[in-house]
């Protein structure tokens, strides 16, 4: 086994990587961004480097600075998790040149299917069934439009170097192809610097369905069974569950005997994942099950599938990388159970899921079920990384036991000031359409209203209500006081929560979960966090008019395009600029027909949420 470990990456995957090398004496090292210097994953290694500033390219994306502080520590090892540089075949070999052992796929795999049109044909020999679609060398936006045509619309536009959902575009009909390419080709070039597209046809009722493989140096290769990460929102996983619910045995033989094959394809070493599109519109059969692509490291749902093996995949790659065969046989990997993974995100799913930035002032994780987490109460969620908080992890005997398990850990979640997702995470694991696996990728846009709480819900009302009352001391302002005949007076109280006053009912048998923070209290309630407050004699409720023309920031970002200059005519809709933060794009639009009266920033400039920047006024004003 390895002596020393350096570990490339940062948050839950650098704590999860510490977690496993010290159970078996390997010394790890941990490197860090000035962003990051007081988070866990930094106090948890046994050394830690500090390797630039806190945008991921000066620093965890700087193949210059990670290789220097290994040699600075003498790893013997480099660990690159998922993301940054983990499916950088460059960066591999950089690696391997040194001398030092890379824990991952060989930079030839990693070049195989780290595009997606040669990955397609590369599968395609290998008798691998893919997506009909169009992967041709003409990337002119006239042939791409014509591909999409002759596929028919509705089609779906994906970066060659794509990945984790970035570079990716549903388009509905012809006039909107040119506007979502372009979006694309900027997200695409901007993350992977390659603006190539390729275009598939898009399937209706779609699962997404991937098989975790393992192969070794020595010509093994073995898969762990398949992962269900259908629920997505704009084509980021959201919950993952293993088994894939609905799937027979038949099938499952299948799609995972093709998943060995396809690892075999490129000779591959170490931990990977061959993601499978299906048109479950009449079940999941196998002659409806086609390749979508191959992620060439560990991936962040790997927790569910250790749930039903019992085995560490993170010791597997440390044991593959150190020449060892793999740890057991097909035969001898056994299915047990099921498991679910909910990612826990800072963001905001009421306005849209626009990333949540802030200081972790409470933070209050699951006690009872296995939580990996990169932060704590206290530390910060930036806009330079991804969002997640937290990935809540459960497991049951069947599908009904683990899912029963995850409701009640979402449910239990308290974060605040930043904004999370917990409160969707919730509804969902208790929605009867998920609970009956009546699921696809599309999911989340049919039910997304009905799963995002607006506004509290009438018990978290008198909840709040019941808090709040022992603080009126009768005052007249904020409680009113009536009777029943025959009962007990009925004391009602007009309480604020969030932005909005409601009339609560007073009920003292309920137990309020609730925090004071400074001079703000916080009411938990199925996920969801709730400031509430007495309001005054005099509050009238704040109201934003129709006719506003102020657009500011959703989120804190960097503007990466502006389509507007002062004194332009706008069409209500029109997109007015684009704001990028933490892997997403979010463009703000006109809210009505008028002028722009004036542009308060241009591209590349950084701006904070809430943010004036342009103002538009009708044009008879």
């Amino acid at each position: 086994m390895l002596e020393s470990l350096l570990i490339a990456n940062r948050g839950e995957i650098a704590r999860r990587i510490i977690r496993t090398a010290k159970m078996f004496g390997i010394r790890t090292i941990a490197v860090y961004s000035e962003a990051d210097a007081g988070l866990p994953f930094v106090r948890e290694a046994d050394e830690a480097i500090a390797i630039g500033p806190s945008p991921a390219r000066e620093s965890y994306l700087s193949q210059t600075r990670i290789l220097e502080a290994t040699r600075k520590t003498g790893a013997a090892a480099i660990h690159p998790g998922y993301g940054f540089l983990s499916e950088n075949a460059g960066f591999a070999e950089a690696v391997e040149k040194a001398g030092i052992l890379w824990v991952g796929a060989p930079p030839a795999a990693i070049r195989a299917m780290g595009l997606k049109d040669a990955a397609k044909e590369l599968m395609q020999a290998a008798g691998v069934p893919v997506t009909p679609g169009y992967m041709g060398a003409d990337q002119s936006e006239e042939r791409l439009a014509a591909e999409a045509d002759t596929i028919g619309y509705p089609v779906l536009i994906k970066a060659v170097a794509g990945g984790g959902g970035k570079g990716m575009r549903r388009v509905d009909c012809p006039q909107d192809f040119a506007e979502r390419l372009a979006s694309c080709r900027r997200e695409a070039a901007a993350a992977f610097g390659d603006d190539r597209v390729l275009i598939e046809r898009y399937i209706a009722n779609p699962r997404h369905i991937e098989v975790q493989v393992f192969a070794d140096k020595l010509g093994n290769c073995v898969h762990l069974f398949e992962r269900d990460c259908s629920l997505q929102r704009r084509h980021q996983k959201v919950i993952e569950e293993a088994p894939a619910p609905g799937l027979d045995a038949a099938t499952r033989a299948v799609i995972c005997d093709a998943a060995v094959k396809a690892a075999r394809a490129v000779n591959y070493v170490g931990a990977g994942t061959i993601e499978f599109i299906a048109d479950a519109s009449e079940g999941l059969r196998e002659d409806r099950i086609w390749f979508m692509e191959m992620n060439t490291r560990l991936q962040v749902e790997h927790p569910v599938t250790e749930a039903i093996t019992g085995e560490d995949l993170v010791l597997w790659q440390l044991k593959v990388a150190s020449g060892e065969p793999l740890p057991k046989s097909q035969d001898e990997i056994a299915m047990n159970g099921w498991a679910f993974e909910a990612r826990l995100y800072a963001e905001n799913p009421a306005a849209g899921y626009l990333p949540s930035t802030g200081w972790l002032e409470h933070l209050s994780l699951p006690q009872t079920v296995r939580v990996d987490s990169g932060v704590e109460q206290g530390d910060e969620i930036t806009a330079f990384y991804d969002p997640m908080i937290a990935k809540i992890v459960t497991h049951g005997s069947n599908r009904e036991a683990a899912l029963s398990k995850l409701a009640a850990a979402c449910a239990g979640i308290e974060v605040w000031p930043v904004k999370s997702n917990a409160g969707l995470l919730a509804c969902i694991a208790v929605d009867p359409d998920f609970r009956a696996a009546r699921i696809d990728t599309g999911f989340l846009d049919r039910h997304g209203d009905s799963l995002v709480a607006m506004e509290p819900r009438e018990i978290a009302i008198d909840t709040a209500a019941t808090v709040l009352s022992r603080k009126t001391d009768g005052d007249p302002w904020s409680a009113l006081t009536g009777f029943r005949i025959g009962g007990a007076d009925d004391k009602r109280v007009r309480i604020r929560i969030g932005d909005h006053l409601h009339w609560g009912q007073s009920r003292p048998e309920l137990e309020a979960n609730t925090v004071t923070i400074g001079e703000t209290t916080v009411l938990f309630d199925a996920g969801n966090a709730w400031p509430i407050s007495l309001p005054v004699a005099s509050e009238v409720e704040a109201s934003q008019g129709a006719g506003d023309g102020a657009i500011l920031s959703p989120m804190p970002g960097l503007v990466i395009s502006v389509d507007v200059t002062d004194g332009d005519r706008v069409a209500k809709g029109d997109r007015l600029l684009t704001v990028e933060a933490m892997k997403m794009e979010h463009s703000l639009r006109a809210p009505f027909d008028g002028i722009v009266e004036k542009l308060q920033v241009s591209s590349g400039i950084r701006v904070s949420e809430n943010q004036l920047v342009v103002t538009i006024v009708k044009e008879q004003d």
